[in-house]
């Protein structure tokens, strides 16, 4: 493959991205089509299937884009703190894309290997975030602690349990009992 190929595909995926974002907000996830997507970013159905195998294949994949550029928890205070802060942090983003927040639970309980994989990818970046905010000494049981009670305050935000700005307020007090630091 040339570079000049290489290039104009990147090109594509991101204008690919970027109209699904766009309709995302516009429409909402319920309407919104691979179909109109394509049409948004100015090509064919086809080609858009080329890199997105479906709408939830989309929908994570925006979802793990916009996570990643979450702020990352500057390392100080204390160990319940540092977590704390973590999931602040990863709440305000996915609180900042409402429709996106609203796309995201149902598309992450998709079956298809591309959200399998990204699936994967997404929790794994929980894991790092936790990990590096938990700092030395932590055990196993306590990241699998987190990593639970975070999964599950996601799907009750997700479900309209509560909100994704409350999560973070309501995780605080979980965390410490977690991390041992009540």
């Amino acid at each position: 493959m040339s570079s000049a190929t290489s290039t104009r595909q990147a090109d594509t995926v991101e204008r690919l991205f970027a109209a699904g974002l766009a309709e995302l907000r516009e429409v909402g996830h319920e309407a919104l089509t691979i179909r109109s997507v394509a049409a948004r970013a100015g090509v064919s159905s086809a080609t858009a299937y080329t890199y997105l195998a479906s709408r939830n294949h989309l929908f994570v994949e925006l979802f793990w884009r916009h996570l990643n550029e979450a702020p990352v928890a500057d390392g100080t205070g204390s160990r319940a703190g540092r977590v704390q802060e973590a999931v602040r942090s990863l709440t305000t983003r996915i609180a900042e894309e409402p429709e996106l927040a609203a796309a995201v639970t149902p598309a992450l309980l998709g079956s298809d290997s591309d959200v399998e994989r990204l699936r994967l990818r997404i929790g794994a970046e929980f894991a790092a975030r936790f990990e590096s905010a938990l700092g030395d000494g932590a055990g196993e049981a306590v990241r699998e602690a987190l990593l639970l009670a975070f999964s599950g305050a996601l799907l009750q935000a997700g479900m309209g349990l509560m909100t994704y700005d409350e999560m973070a307020d309501r995780l605080a007090p979980v965390v410490a009992v977690i991390v041992g630091e009540e």
